[in-house]
């Protein structure tokens, strides 16, 4: 038997959130992004990101703020700027003005780059083939993600199945070197897909230097996603209990909630006394009816063909139910969270999310680079989470750096599904 994927149409541009890295199929070579020759001297990029804020963001007031003049003033750093990273850091210093989410701009030397050309590919159809060889988005990486933290970069996440995880990453390591220069996330994997990089780590704090040897991917943003999500369902055995676990790092598209579905039908998942939903990280995307296969009084329903080939058109899951959540919990995920918990399916365990609930609309500039405008302002049964965010029932800290793996957010929801009353 197997599940019928559902033919949902996420809606463009909406609920998406801000993470990176990630990690897919193998390939020798990987050609960089196309981009315009604009010069250092030209304000032109610059201008059209201005322009783009100008006539697309949801408060045509801009709330209150004098467009031009901020303009005028963040332009001057973009034409004194001499690399592409201090360019783009010009156009996100100007985007901070309106103290708004979904306002950033994303250069080829970041992963999110790739996972939101990805993930706006659609809106975008006409634009990636002058940006992308063949249309075609796929980076070099090894499937992590990472956050700097007092000038250190840690990893934040490991997607199950990728290169970091066979290599050995775990979350909490702090990366020192990749071949012994700089880490940089899509940099330090150019052009060394299928061969060997060595990764210069530190598991503790003051620790001695450990090196894994890792080889990367070519990563393409929606397969990893979609990878990562069913090589995290896994059943973790507890008080005589089967615990069932899954992570979903992307809900931008229909297709992360058949996959769910279809663990808990017919998958690894299917035996399961409880689930843990992991919507930690990652990118939002989802739609308030994700939330339905909680409700059970709804039915299910199972077609058979002429073959008796049984597929699951509609599942609920009836057992008990933990969602995982942190402060990279954003945007759609956070309508999801608000619906969960206000609706009582279970425990909300974390720590409080991003508070990043808008609607977003990507752009491909002139040069190739991208830029996030959010364009419609967001509520949830009348409730503005923008700024705000959802409150977890449960509240656990997670100290990222040095973790060495561990995670007290999941230990904490095996421990409560654990030790429930038994129905």
């Amino acid at each position: 038997m197997h599940v019928r994927p559902s033919r949902r149409a996420a809606a463009m541009g909406l609920l998406y959130a801000l993470v990176v890295g990630l990690a897919a199929a193998a390939s020798p070579t990987l050609p960089r992004p196309a981009s315009a020759d604009v010069s250092a001297a030209s304000p032109a990029v610059f201008d059209e990101a201005w322009r783009l804020v100008r006539d697309n963001f949801y408060d045509r007031s801009l709330k209150g703020l004098d467009w031009d003049a901020i303009g005028d003033r963040h332009r001057r750093a973009f034409l004194a700027a001499s690399t592409d990273q201090e360019r783009s850091a010009a156009i996100n210093a100007m985007l901070a003005e309106l103290k708004t989410s979904h306002m950033f701009h994303f250069t080829p030397a970041d992963p999110a780059y790739y996972q939101l050309a990805d993930i706006f590919s659609h809106g975008l159809r006409n634009d990636l083939p002058r940006h992308f060889p063949g249309g075609e988005i796929a980076y070099p990486g090894i499937g992590i993600f990472t956050r700097d933290i007092d000038g250190k970069t840690f990893v934040g996440g490991v997607l199950s199945g990728l290169a970091g995880d066979k290599g050995g990453i775990k979350v909490g390591d702090e990366i020192v070197t990749a071949d012994g220069a700089p880490f940089e996330p899509v940099g330090s994997f150019r052009d060394k897909i299928a061969t060997s990089v060595t990764i210069s780590i530190r598991r503790e704090a003051q620790g001695p230097l450990m090196t894994l040897k890792i080889e990367p991917e070519r990563i393409e943003p929606r397969k990893a996603f979609q990878k990562a999500m069913r090589e995290s369902a896994r059943i973790i055995e507890a008080n005589g209990r089967r615990l069932g676990y899954i992570h979903v790092w992307s809900y931008a598209g229909g297709r992360y909630q058949d996959i769910l579905e279809q663990e808990l039908a017919e998958g690894k998942l299917k035996d399961a006394d409880a689930l843990i939903w992991d919507l930690r990280d990652g990118w939002g995307g989802a739609q308030p009816q994700y939330l339905d296969i909680f409700n059970e009084r709804g039915p299910d329903m199972t077609m058979v063909d002429r073959d008796g080939e049984a597929s699951v058109a509609s599942f609920k899951w009836r057992k008990p139910v933990a969602l995982l959540i942190n402060g990279g919990t954003r945007s759609g995920k956070e309508v999801l969270t608000y619906g969960f918990k206000k609706y009582g399916y279970g425990a909300v365990i974390g720590t409080r999310t991003a508070g990043a609930l808008l609607a977003g609309r990507g752009f491909l500039l002139s040069d190739g680079s991208f830029l996030m405008v959010a364009v419609n302002d967001v509520t949830v049964d009348g409730e503005r989470l923008e700024g705000k965010g959802v409150e977890p029932t449960i509240e656990v800290p997670f100290e990222l750096p040095y973790a060495a793996g561990r995670d007290p957010q999941l230990d904490k929801a095996v421990e409560v599904l654990a030790n429930a009353p038994r129905g």
